[in-house]
């Protein structure tokens, strides 16, 4: 079988993933990678043996190229998707699909008008712990699942991220950087949302980054760095979401789902490992599900 050419888009901290994970799977092949910053491109491509970095224009022209990878910074994701879907290409992009959900409907429209397809992260619902506590959700191990909760909280990205002044702009910040992990977890555990509410602050104006190259400049935030919600599930269950960039350190579960007869307690959906825990009253005690 002949490796789909793929083309990365956005050279920065997570196409290194990318790229290493892209070299495990015979059915696709890097063909190129581009970068707004060139010297970018041109590290990965010699890091992982890509044979062309280019500008975006020249990777969208490329007719062997059949999926581009968009992993720019999320107020790039639309112009970046539709340029790749005009060019006849199919497109993955990092979480989020876009900013706006008129940018998302315009992604999914032109797709579906021009026969192409369009994927998104994250895909750590497909990982072995998250689908063994489906299995254990539809086989009734908790009953009738009534509730659930999802926490994810950090003191932000500016101590070890290179490039984190995007975390606190549109598009970013922990709801719409981390909460897709938490929040496609819990639609595949729980089946979709029928209505949501909640609230936000922001807690800092201003950071400043503690790692290098850009130690002691300043960010000025855009964006909610706490935020709170309620899920109103169309299954009758209530959920609870938390994710802040405000917190120095926590102990809370990443995601619980409780049900009638038990409680059900997930890996991290920002990761494939960590341990499937069930409590139900007769054993009265957790254990691990293997």
């Amino acid at each position: 079988m002949e490796a789909t050419k793929i083309g990365i888009v956005g050279c920065g901290s997570i196409s290194g993933i990318y790229l290493a994970n892209a070299r495990r799977l015979e059915a696709i092949e890097t063909a190129a990678c581009a970068d707004q910053i060139v010297e970018r491109a041109d590290a990965k491509a010699k890091e992982f043996g890509i044979p062309k970095a280019c500008g975006v224009e020249e990777l969208l022209a490329d007719e062997e190229i059949r999926i581009v990878v968009n992993l720019t910074t999320p107020d790039a994701h639309a112009s970046v998707a539709l340029s790749a879907l005009q060019a006849g290409k199919c497109v993955h992009n990092e979480k989020p699909l876009a900013v706006t959900r008129e940018d998302g409907r315009e992604i999914l429209a032109t797709a579906e008008a021009a026969g192409l397809r369009v994927g998104c992260a994250p895909d750590t619902f497909l990982g072995a712990g998250l689908q063994t506590c489906r299995k254990l959700i539809d086989d009734g191990a908790i009953g009738r699942p009534i509730g659930a909760s999802a926490f994810f909280a950090c003191r932000g990205h500016e101590g070890w991220h290179p490039d984190p002044q995007f975390y606190y702009k549109p598009g970013a910040g922990p709801m719409m950087d981390m909460g897709p992990y938490y929040l496609t977890a819990m639609v595949s555990l729980l089946g979709p949302v029928r209505r949501v509410c909640g609230s936000a602050q922001k807690s800092f104006p201003e950071r400043t980054i503690a790692s290098e190259p850009k130690r002691g400049q300043k960010i000025r935030v855009e964006v909610p760095t706490h935020v709170a919600g309620v899920l109103d599930f169309a299954s009758g269950v209530v959920g609870t979401i938390l994710t802040s960039f405000d917190v120095h350190a926590a102990n809370l579960p990443r995601i619980e789902v409780y049900g009638s007869e038990g409680t059900l307690s997930a890996p991290d959906p920002n990761c494939f490992a960590g341990p499937v825990l069930l409590y139900v009253p007769a054993g009265r005690n957790w254990r691990e599900v293997p």
